[in-house]
């Protein structure tokens, strides 16, 4: 009993602790790519109080239900948008000899299936708040889960193959180091696919301020639009997470791996992280035909052909 409350609460301080620090990474890090001085200032040394300053602002701000909303869908939206990173948190393992909360057998469609509800959080939104707006918002976060949901799910499933397990402990422990040529192209399409799901910049058309206004989050304010852009972080360090027990080996590095096994781990979704702001900072926004272009005509295709030649492997192997 004292080891699961044990590994609940270090599963809770992880999640409300790595996606702050990939708040505040976003912030320093599109300061120092695009020269913006505002994340520079608050707090003097580096801007360190930016994040507490954001924090304050959230808090202060009304909390505004729409009147012709469906009070009760509108005001459950930013939990159900939230809650299925914790859940997915607890599946991912941190290193080797039972470092993960809970092992399922069947981990990776556990996680998968999760970080589809949590989409559902942005759909209800868009629903719920009585605005035309925000409801287009919502039919086109649904539209994007419907497109790259498909080749996530297909990469994934050709890192199963690979491993012969849906356990991500086991799947990390089936991992070899000549995995990476052999599955980048599944790596690629895993990542892309997840940043859209995430509605990430260049893939943000859903909730993009200058078409829509936030789409969904239209008529949010306050603390609720604060968890929904603390889903978004959130959400992040799932799909690093998940990308780097995948296709990267998990907690597996050059030496160690016993001892400093949850440190190659932490390491390798902070790289992944820097790379999600970078691809913010370094890309335009797609339009939506391009974004559905993107996932039918090549994503589906590379995912299928992944699987197609993991499974010729196998058979050959």
């Amino acid at each position: 009993m004292l080891e699961i409350v044990v590994k609940l609460a270090l599963v809770a301080a992880a999640f409300a602790v790595l996606p702050l620090l990939v708040g505040q990474a976003e912030h320093k890090v599109m300061a120092h790519m695009q020269g913006r001085l505002g994340p520079m200032y608050a707090g003097r040394f580096h801007g360190w109080g930016q994040l507490v300053a954001d924090g304050v602002k959230f808090a202060q701000k009304e909390d505004v239900v729409p009147a012709a909303a469906d009070r009760w869908v509108f005001k459950l939206a930013p939990g159900v948008a939230l809650v299925p990173y914790l859940l997915v948190l607890l599946v991912i393992p941190v290193g080797p000899d039972g470092q993960v909360a809970l092992d399922l057998g069947v981990g990776l469609f556990f996680a998968l299936a999760v970080m589809g509800v949590g989409v559902i959080g942005a759909i209800m939104a868009g629903w719920a708040s009585a605005n035309k707006y925000s409801l287009l918002g919502g039919m086109r976060v649904a539209a994007q889960l419907m497109s790259y949901e498909l080749p996530m799910v297909f990469a994934a499933s050709s890192v199963a193959m690979a491993a012969g397990t849906l356990s991500l402990p086991g799947i990390v422990e089936e991992w070899h180091w000549w995995w990476l040529p052999w599955q980048a192209v599944g790596a690629a399409v895993f990542f892309v696919a997840g940043l859209a799901e995430l509605r990430r910049p260049p893939f943000d058309m859903p909730v993009a301020d200058s078409e829509i206004i936030f789409g969904p989050y239209t008529e949010y304010g306050g603390l609720r639009f604060a968890l929904f852009i603390l889903a978004e972080y959130a959400g992040i360090v799932v799909l690093c997470a998940l990308t780097a027990v995948l296709f990267l080996g998990g907690w597996k590095g050059p030496f160690l791996n016993a001892e400093l096994g949850w440190l190659w781990m932490l390491l390798k979704v902070a790289a992944l992280a820097f790379c999600v702001i970078w691809v913010r900072v370094a890309n335009p926004r797609m339009r939506e035909d391009q974004l559905q272009k993107l996932a039918w005509a090549w994503l589906v295709p590379l995912s299928l052909a992944q699987l197609a030649l993991t499974g010729v492997l196998k058979v050959a192997l």
